[in-house]
């Protein structure tokens, strides 16, 4: 329950500034969508810094060897200040070029570039938040990264109308006053996490050996990632291609998707860090009990959660829009969504427990299997479903979300449940 309150809290707070951005005018709120676009999606890549922070953390928790936990949480916030400081250099050189490749020019590409290049001094401070938030996990501890997110990012929105409005800094005010608030975040981190690495007696300074091994972890957790973007994208890209009215229905479908995926991502950090704990203490049959707990856990929490949105499919269109295509569209779209909710909470919760086995390679690898078999699927939607061609059910959304609730998020589930199946990611977890 903090793990799901912590992962609510940015969203939340994100509507906040959008509000407060909004009430500049239509160019300030289209030029700050491209900033924060390009600032999520880098950041959202980088989330592996908490993914694989955990387990790690948790392992040694488990095995009774917490200064090897405190330095594995040493390690993670070192590679996250070096990401961190690295990305953002890259974007003071090539942010522009990236605004203008995505349709950054006219009224808008002032506002956008302000939004992106005060943002990048707030870049290492997120990837420190990340590894810190990561290592408390790892030592079972969500609590206080609950109380430090809703801080914070309350902190943020009282920065924001501050500085957007009566100081009149106008769109770089948002974007100065998330990068105050996310070092105040980093900062908490560090005053919560130094301290105990000196009491067990664990060096600050840099290990490069240790650093090597995060960093070969985290390039497996972030191909992982990288492989769901990419499949996210492509299906944004193919319900451009089907039309307005089919991008929008999907824009409102998804960003119901993503609501629910909190539920379920708050389980799949639970897994994280309790089947890194029991591996680290080599209690295999304990781990195996509390998969199939988790399991359960996941996909009753998916069939709630796909009961509550079948009952507030033909509803909740009416809030979003006054077009009655686009709006039934929206509700076909949400009883796919519906019908997937069990497999998704079956997929997360599987997917925080190979992660907490520290399987990360097999979950890199299965990453790119499920998107080889997602992707072609995807293009046959967008060739024989689409507005030119001939059209299979007179419901281009349909095909859209079958593909994706039902193939993308059925091949993840194949791919884990075969794995979860075996003993091999135990004994990977029980050996690291």
């Amino acid at each position: 329950m903090p793990a799901l309150g912590a992962l609510v809290a940015e969203p939340l707070f994100l509507m906040a500034d959008t509000a407060i951005i909004g009430w500049l005018g239509t160019a300030q709120l289209a030029g700050a969508a491209l900033g924060v676009t390009v600032m999520h999606t880098v950041v959202g890549l980088m989330i592996f810094l908490a993914y694989s922070t955990t387990p790690a953390v948790a392992r040694f928790v488990g095995a009774g060897k917490t200064s090897k936990a405190l330095a594995a949480g040493r390690d993670g916030l070192w590679l996250a200040l070096g990401l961190g400081v690295v990305l953002a250099l890259a974007g003071l050189a090539a942010g522009e070029s990236v605004l203008q490749a995505m349709g950054s020019a006219g009224a808008i590409h002032p506002h956008a570039l302000d939004y992106l290049l005060w943002s990048l001094p707030g870049l290492p401070a997120m990837l420190l938040v990340f590894a810190g938030v990561g290592a408390l996990r790892g030592f079972q501890d969500t609590k206080t990264p609950l109380v430090v997110a809703g801080c914070g990012f309350g902190a943020n929105a009282l920065l924001n109308l501050i500085l957007v409005h009566p100081v009149g800094l106008g769109v770089a005010g948002a974007a100065i006053g998330t990068s105050i608030a996310q070092w105040g975040m980093a900062i908490a981190y560090l005053v919560i996490l130094i301290p105990r690495m000196r009491a067990a007696g664990v060096t600050l300074g840099v290990d490069p050996i240790a650093l090597r091994s995060a960093a070969q972890v985290g390039g497996w957790m972030f191909l992982r990632t990288l492989t769901l973007r990419a499949a996210l994208v492509a299906t944004v890209i193919v319900a451009t291609d089907l039309g307005p009215e089919t991008l929008a229905a999907h824009q409102v479908a998804f960003t119901f998707f993503s609501t629910l995926a909190f539920v379920l991502d708050a389980l799949a950090i639970a897994a994280q860090a309790l089947i890194g704990r029991e591996l680290g203490a080599s209690k295999p049959l304990s781990a195996r009990r509390m998969t199939r707990l988790m399991t359960w856990w996941g996909v009753g929490f998916g069939a709630l959660m796909g009961v509550l949105t079948a009952l507030a499919a033909p509803w909740v269109p009416l809030l979003f829009t006054p077009d009655e295509q686009v709006a039934h569209m929206i509700t076909i779209a949400m009883f796919v969504l519906a019908a997937a909710q069990p497999v998704a909470g079956y997929v997360f919760v599987l997917d925080g427990v190979l992660m907490g086995a520290g399987d990360v390679r097999y979950l890199a690898l299965a990453g790119v299997v499920n998107l080889g078999m997602y992707l072609p699927v995807l293009w046959w939607v967008s060739q024989s479903v689409g507005t030119e061609g001939p059209d299979l059910s007179g419901e281009p959304i349909l095909w859209l979300w079958l593909a994706f609730g039902v193939l993308f998020l059925g091949a993840r589930a194949l791919t884990l449940g075969v794995r979860a199946a075996t003993d091999r990611w135990m004994v990977l977890g029980a050996t690291r």
